[in-house]
């Protein structure tokens, strides 16, 4: 089974993670693992002060700052995972890869860092579960 993490350093983040390691179903050696984080666009003001290699860097830092410690989680649980990010409407990108990939699954939390933890879904996952073709399980 492919499957789509999707990831943002939230606290269901790392529900969700916990929530993969403790049942073995999902976290066989066989099934393949893609790690993703979308990164926000900068606003078009602030970027057009910027050189574009500074933009990207600033990218690439903030996927890193997300993905580092769920490498090393995935990886102190014997979980091989390819690690991508890309920069846009995170739910859009989450939906897109999962199609582009041909994933069986996607695996998300049900909130991010900005999410009233009153709702049912986080704005991401509502979006997420709209667009997607594939299943999507939100762990809450």
């Amino acid at each position: 089974m492919k499957i789509l993490l999707a990831v943002d350093g939230s606290r269901c983040t790392k529900r969700m993670l916990a929530y993969l390691v403790t049942h073995e179903a999902w976290s066989q050696p066989s099934n393949e693992f893609i790690v993703f984080h979308g990164v926000p666009a900068l606003p078009h003001r602030a970027a057009a002060f910027a050189a574009p290699g500074d933009i990207e860097a600033v990218y690439d830092s903030d996927a890193e700052a997300v993905l580092k410690p769920v490498r090393t989680f995935l990886r102190r649980h014997g979980i091989e995972a390819r690690f991508v990010h890309a920069v846009g409407r995170p739910a859009h990108e989450i939906a897109r890869l999962a199609q582009r990939q041909r994933v069986d699954l996607i695996m998300m939390g049900s909130h991010g860092h900005g999410a009233a933890s009153a709702t049912v879904l986080g704005s991401v996952a509502t979006r997420v579960v709209a667009q997607s073709k594939v299943p999507v399980l939100v762990i809450r």
